[in-house]
C-alpha cells in the first residue's frame, strides 16, 4: 500500500528550518555516537529515497532546494509543488515539478496514482505536512532528531495534529548522534 510519509529532520526544539528558512543548523553539525546500536547515517537517506515514487513540498522549501542544489536532486520522480505563485521550473529531460495550488485532499489520488508501488514523500515544510495531517492522509513520520537548540524557527507541524496520537514504531541511534524517530499514524476509518 502506497503511504505518505513526512520524512525531515528537526532541532531537539522542533524546528526544521531557522526563522530565516537556513539549516546550517543541520548542514554544519558534527557529532558522533559510539554506543549500543548506533546505526549509520551514511546510507540512511539513500534507503529511504529508494522507496519513494513521488513528492509533494511547499514553495518555500522548493526554492531552498533550487537555490542551494547543485541541479534538480529528485530526477526522475514526479514532484508537486504546493503554490499560488508562478515558478522557475528547472530545466532536464528527468525534471517533473508539478505546480499545484489545490488542496493535498484533492491531488492525494494523483500523488498516491505516480507514486505506486512505492510511497508519497512530504518533503516539508511544517505547514504542507499539518495540510495532510488535518485531511487524515498522513502515514508516517520519520524524523531525525538533531541535538540543537534552535530556540525559535520554523515548527515540525504549523498546528496541532487532529485524531489518534502516533505510535511508535521505531528508534535509530545514529553514528553522528542523531536520533531517527518513526512515528505511525492511523488513519480515520471512512
Amino acid at each position: 500500500m502506497t503511504r505518505v510519509v513526512y520524512y525531515c529532520a528537526s532541532t531537539l526544539d522542533g524546528y526544521v528550518a531557522a526563522a530565516d528558512d537556513t539549516i546550517e543548523w543541520l548542514t554544519g553539525y558534527s557529532g558522533t555516537y559510539a554506543g549500543a546500536g548506533a546505526e549509520p547515517m551514511e546510507g540512511s537517506y539513500e534507503r529511504f529515497y529508494d522507496g519513494i515514487g513521488s513528492l509533494v513540498m511547499g514553495s518555500a522549501t522548493y526554492e531552498f532546494v533550487l537555490e542551494h542544489g547543485r541541479g534538480w536532486p529528485y530526477a526522475g520522480k514526479p514532484c508537486w509543488v504546493l503554490t499560488s505563485r508562478d515558478l522557475a521550473i528547472p530545466e532536464g529531460d528527468d525534471v517533473d515539478v508539478r505546480l499545484e495550488s489545490s488542496a493535498v485532499s484533492d491531488l492525494y489520488d494523483e500523488l498516491a496514482a505516480a507514486a505506486r508501488p512505492r510511497d508519497v514523500w512530504v518533503v516539508g515544510g511544517g505547514n504542507v505536512a499539518s495540510q495532510f495531517a488535518d485531511d487524515g492522509l498522513l502515514d508516517e513520520l520519520r524524523v531525525h532528531v538533531v541535538p540543537v537548540v534552535l530556540g525559535h524557527g520554523k515548527p515540525l507541524f504549523d498546528r496541532a495534529l487532529p485524531g489518534t496520537p502516533m505510535q511508535l514504531a521505531g528508534v535509530v541511534p545514529r553514528d553522528n548522534g542523531m536520533v531517527e524517530l518513526i512515528y505511525e499514524i492511523e488513519r480515520a476509518s471512512t
